[in-house]
């Protein structure tokens, strides 16, 4: 309320101030609707973002690279951290592909946004007639899956079976049911051992073999989400198109979803995109309600 009434002021005072920190507070109101509607199940996750060329060589490539830039300020812009996983240099120029570690706060709810196609309008730096080029870059990004590294196993999914062990290791071996046999019921998945003398070490042994196969599961079921994401992608072309870098004959970025643009486009390559971001997420999450 004494903020309601300190901009009441402003406004009598001073409108263009007044217009100044309405616009400031909108912003902070629409950050702090992002912050709560950010409950998705991976939206807290870490991301790995991926970049890639389209058709075109070296024009395509050196746009991939350009975009890699846009993204690592912003990155630090948002106080994000992040490492980069993977670059592939271009033949000529650029790059040809690049990953992108990236941890903080949301990172994966925010970055999201900037799945798609992203298409460059500019003079080629790269032809010697000077003359116009389009070029496209995909733009990918996906939950890190990497911190599920602890297998939780429910003891009441289990079937647990003991037996006498077969086979060599002299007369202890066929003497005790120190054998374990484990049936994971909701997978089916059953692990056996009967290498130890004891029935505890086997249990154990079980155990521990029951969670690798349980995280090779889990690792399998995640490589298949991703191969189903990358099948859904449209070819990096004029399909799915999602923003437009325009550098010539005139300038202009332009995200293609909802309308926003600016005719700042040092600024944008320089990292200042939280508005394309935010405004995607706004319009998406008000229309999932």
């Amino acid at each position: 309320m004494d903020e309601f009434e300190v901009y009441l002021e402003l406004f009598e005072e001073s409108p263009e101030e007044a217009n100044v920190a309405l616009r400031e507070l909108n912003r902070r109101l629409d950050e702090m609707e992002l912050a709560k509607m950010l409950s998705g199940p991976d939206d807290e996750k870490d991301c790995i973002i991926t970049i890639k060329p389209g058709a075109g060589g070296t024009e395509s490539q050196d746009w991939a690279q350009m975009l890699l830039r846009m993204y690592t300020r912003y990155l630090e812009r948002r106080d994000y951290s992040f490492n980069v996983l993977d670059l592939q240099p271009g033949t000529e120029a650029g790059i040809k592909e690049a990953s992108v570690e990236v941890s903080g706060d949301h990172p994966y709810g925010y970055l999201k946004a900037e799945t798609g196609v992203h298409r460059l309008v500019r003079i080629s730096p790269f032809d010697s007639n000077a003359r116009r080029h389009t070029s496209f870059a995909s733009v990918f990004v996906l939950p890190d899956a990497d911190d599920v590294r602890e297998i939780e196993v429910d003891a009441s999914e289990l079937r647990i079976d003991t037996f006498r062990a077969s086979g060599a290791g002299g007369q202890h071996v066929n003497k005790t049911d120190s054998a374990v046999r484990i049936t994971h019921l909701p997978t089916n998945i059953v692990v056996s051992c009967q290498n130890e003398r004891s029935q505890h070490k086997n249990r154990d042994a079980a155990l521990k073999m029951l969670k690798a196969r349980l995280y090779q599961r889990h690792l399998e079921e995640e490589a298949k989400k991703r191969a189903e994401l990358e099948e859904s992608k449209a070819d990096i072309g004029w399909g799915s198109q999602i923003r437009s870098y325009v550098f010539h004959p005139y300038k202009m970025v332009k995200d293609l979803r909802t309308g926003v643009e600016t005719s700042n486009v040092e600024t944008v390559m320089d990292g200042d995109i939280h508005p394309f971001i935010t405004e995607f997420l706004l319009g998406r999450t008000r229309m999932e309600k």
